[in-house]
């Protein structure tokens, strides 16, 4: 073998043991980030949020849970939408969830056992939503008393079903309704399905709907100011990023959603 071909082959042999210790360490280092890239997506993707909130709020917390979703990459937020009265019941009998919205604080007071300390995040008002175009020209509250009217009512274990009777039993209005419903979107599908003629909803509700249902203002010493706290849930099993969720709900992106959507400021 010429001295040439020698000198070539030990140049190799010693560029290849020159290199070996590097990919193996750059081999090392890649391996770990890819550990670490895998063990943070895991992280994130237990950060599966469950948030019981009352009826009213099912348009704009899925816009608010979309946002949040947005700014907090890798964490879920899952929403189950029902009257206050049956998420109540559903914290009790121990339903898996990490937080509660309800649209009164007396619900809220009345799991106090079962929930971290509640914050106010917005408030609501009272409006009769009637069919579109206001075809039996319902004007006022008294209205809702004739009897030809079919008016339809929200449960008086409901929230909203308790502020209605509220604002009608302080103008001494002796309303029938010809049904009684479980959560206040019950009562708008009534009206815009024509199968009543009026009913009392919260104003946010009506501008959901809009297009569909009017609304008739009823003015501020005849309405009810409805709260809607908001808690983490102790059996939660996400427990800091529940806290942050319902931290964020009192900061200025949510705050914005919701007002945008016709909630007033806490």
């Amino acid at each position: 073998m010429s001295p040439t071909i020698n000198r070539r082959r030990a140049a190799a042999m010693l560029t290849a043991a020159l290199l070996l210790p590097l990919a193996a360490c750059g081999d090392g280092k890649a391996a770990k980030a890819t550990d670490n890239s895998a063990g943070a997506g895991t992280a994130a993707a237990e950060a599966e949020l469950t948030v019981l909130a009352a009826a009213s709020l099912t348009d704009v917390f899925k816009t608010a849970g979309a946002a949040y979703e947005k700014a907090n990459p890798g964490t879920e937020v899952a929403f189950s939408f029902a009257g206050s009265q049956e998420l109540a019941a559903q914290v009790k009998q121990g339903a898996p969830a990490d937080a509660l919205v309800t649209a009164d604080t007396r619900t809220m007071d009345g799991l106090a056992a079962d929930t971290g300390p509640a914050i106010v995040i917005a408030k609501n008002r009272l409006v009769i939503a009637t069919g579109k175009g206001n075809p039996h020209k319902v004007g006022a509250l008294k209205d809702l008393a004739d009897s030809k009217l079919k008016v339809v009512l929200a449960a008086p274990e409901v929230p909203v079903g308790r502020y209605s009777k509220k604002i009608l039993d302080a103008q001494n209005l002796d309303v029938k309704p010809v049904s009684q419903e479980p959560n206040v979107r019950a009562v708008l599908s009534k009206v815009e399905l024509g199968e009543a003629d009026a009913g009392l909803v919260y104003r946010t509700d009506t501008r959901g709907a809009a297009g569909k249902v009017d609304a008739v203002e009823i003015p501020d010493l005849q309405n009810a100011i409805a709260e809607y706290p908001a808690a983490t849930l102790k059996q939660s099993e996400n427990a800091e990023a529940a806290a942050a969720f319902v931290k964020w709900l009192s900061g200025p992106e949510a705050q914005k959603i919701l007002q945008e959507a016709g909630f007033q400021q806490p």
